[in-house]
């Protein structure tokens, strides 16, 4: 079994990578360092979550969940989201960041629950997203539109 836990840590590790080398390449401040170890600490949480108590069942009097970690997880990564929101002169940035962070998240649970067709399905799905702003917003929309109301938000 260690050898499935390990493959589920890397898988997450480097499908967070993925995404991180994708806002590496667009100058963002959360890259593949950060991607990378959302992505495996998610993973290693929903690891330990599923498999990291398993000598407590039968323990009269003891009750698991392993539901439990991997819902603190996600209310971890909302906490860490919001601080890289920014709302400054009427711009705001950093939501893009945030909404990665949090799923790539996501995909390192997935991956560490041994769904790793989800996770890669999920993690491809996010850069077709990025990427395809990306283009969208540079070849379709011009860069300094701003919307009625004079309040402009900055994908990051």
């Amino acid at each position: 079994m260690t050898s499935e836990y390990i493959l589920s840590i890397v898988i997450g590790a480097l499908l967070g990578g993925a995404i991180g080398i994708e806002r590496e390449y667009r100058s963002k401040e959360a890259g593949f360092r950060t991607h990378f170890l959302v992505g495996l600490g998610s993973a290693l949480f929903m690891v330990l979550s599923l498999h990291g108590f398993d000598d407590f069942i039968g323990i009269p009097g003891v009750q698991r969940d392993p539901s439990r970690i991997a819902a603190q997880v996600v209310s971890g990564m909302g906490f860490i989201g919001a601080g890289t929101i920014i709302f400054q002169k009427n711009v705001v940035k950093g939501l893009t960041t945030a909404a990665g962070l949090w799923v790539t998240s996501a995909i390192g649970m997935a991956a560490g629950a041994g769904m790793y067709a989800v996770a890669a399905t999920s993690a491809a799905l996010v850069l077709l997203c990025l990427e395809g702003a990306n283009l969208i917003h540079h070849h379709v929309f011009h860069d300094n539109d701003t919307p009625k109301g004079g309040t402009k938000q900055n994908e990051d």
